[in-house]
């Protein structure tokens, strides 16, 4: 579609927490904030001429390759919440996005993402065919206290679960969504962590796509503040995992 024209190089979008976003405890997942912030970035593409549907007319999409979030508070059931995003840098076939999460006038969640050009038919990164200079670059305004950091794989590991890839682990872009992979992990963590909000912050690497009835396996690994996980198909990791702890 052609750019809208409300287009702004910042959006700002509200969102209302349902109850199917929440976990027991009345917050919302981790893993439905991570689709709440790439909804926001999708509809920031979309009024601005460079969505999923614009870009397949060349075989293209946008693939997520690494997401930083930090957290100070979660949302409950019933807050509205605002997502304020823009993008830090944009050429070829790479964007780094920031997005930022708002209760009421305060910020409570800073994101900080890597995007790739992918062709859908060759399964490769290239170039973005769209035009996209009229969005307006902020290269300093950064939405995280820390940028990405080099996820240590080289802790000693062990195997906590195998899966098997299922239809209902794809995309539209069919292969495995990303926050599929967050949820997967998190299954691998003492509860009451999670349902006690002690996750200061996670950083995500999406290596190589997985596919379906791909065969995986879930390592993981503890340190004094961290828990790395990483998912590896025939050897070699597809997507790494760290979790900070406050």
């Amino acid at each position: 579609m052609p750019i809208a024209p409300h287009f702004t190089s910042i959006l700002s979008k509200d969102w209302v927490i349902n109850f199917t976003q929440c976990a027991p405890s009345g917050y919302l997942k981790y893993t439905d904030l991570c689709n709440i912030l790439q909804l926001t970035a999708a509809a920031h593409s979309e009024i601005g001429g460079i969505s999923f549907s614009d870009m397949q007319e060349f075989n293209q999409a946008w693939v997520l390759s690494r997401m930083r979030v930090e957290i100070d508070a979660l949302p409950k059931w019933g807050d509205v919440v605002t997502v304020k995003t823009w993008i830090n840098s944009l050429e070829n076939s790479r964007s780094v996005r920031a997005l930022e999460m708002y209760v009421n006038g305060k910020k409570i969640v800073g994101s900080e993402t890597f995007w790739v050009v992918f062709n859908t038919e060759i399964r490769r990164p290239e170039g973005l065919a769209l035009p996209f200079d009229h969005f307006q670059l902020y290269p300093d305004t950064r939405a995280t206290k820390h940028g990405f950091s080099k996820i240590n794989l080289n802790h000693q590991k062990e195997m906590v679960f195998e899966k098997t890839v299922f239809l209902s682990d794809l995309d539209i872009v069919n292969h495995v969504n990303n926050v599929k992979y967050l949820e997967w992990c998190l299954d691998h963590i003492d509860e009451k962590l999670i349902l006690n909000q002690q996750i200061a912050s996670f950083e995500m690497n999406f290596l190589k796509e997985l596919s379906f009835k791909d065969s995986v396996i879930i390592h993981k690994s503890l340190n004094e503040n961290a828990t790395t996980f990483s998912i590896t198909k025939e050897d070699k990791t597809s997507f790494a995992l760290q979790l900070n702890w406050k």
